[in-house]
């Protein structure tokens, strides 16, 4: 006789990593507006009730879905500055971007910022999340690199160059415009 296993049943907590897993590749796919708590569901396995009792309404969905992003971000950040071969500012930020130019040729997560960059324009509660995640990585890369102002802000705005480069398939274009925008940052 076949000795049965007593069914393990996820917790919430699993069941909402799942649901956040599953959100990040709706919500990068068609945006905030674009996607329903219904696809987030069926996607997950679950159904649209156990999801608005995890997250209450799309909303917090998708803002749960950014901070989440920004956390991989922080974490990605991180290893790569305890990872840098030196601990000159220049050093720490350069490693730092390589990391996160390699952290965004994971569509998903580079499409997540967009789409929340995006709907922060018109939505209070993912402009405040946008803003909080930002607040939040800025610190973090001003003291773990101890760089001045003008290099921490010179870090994002590569940063931003490094999703529009992405996003628009520049490298994949020769021209002198592209080479222009291209030239000395780094991409996969």
């Amino acid at each position: 006789m076949k000795s049965e296993r007593p069914r393990q049943l996820s917790t919430a907590e699993e069941r909402r990593e799942t649901v956040l897993r599953t959100a990040i590749g709706a919500f990068a796919a068609r945006g905030y507006w674009g996607t329903t708590t219904s696809e987030v569901a069926k996607a997950a396995g679950i159904s649209q009730a156990y999801v608005y009792r995890l997250f209450p309404n799309k909303e917090l969905l998708f803002t749960a879905v950014v901070e989440h992003c920004f956390v991989r971000v922080r974490a990605s950040l991180e290893r790569a500055a305890a990872d840098a071969p030196g601990s000159s500012a220049e050093v720490v930020l350069g490693a730092m971007g390589d990391a996160y130019a390699r952290l965004i040729s994971d569509n998903d997560l580079m499409l997540i910022q967009l789409h929340a960059q995006a709907a922060a324009v018109s939505e209070p509660a993912v402009r405040e999340a946008v803003r909080q995640g930002y607040a939040h990585l800025v610190e973090y890369v001003r003291g773990a690199s101890g760089g001045t102002e003008a290099q921490v802000q010179g870090f994002f705005a590569r940063g931003m160059l490094c999703h529009l480069i992405v996003s628009m398939g520049a490298d994949e274009v020769d021209a002198p415009w592209t080479r222009t925008l291209t030239a000395g940052v780094r991409h996969y």
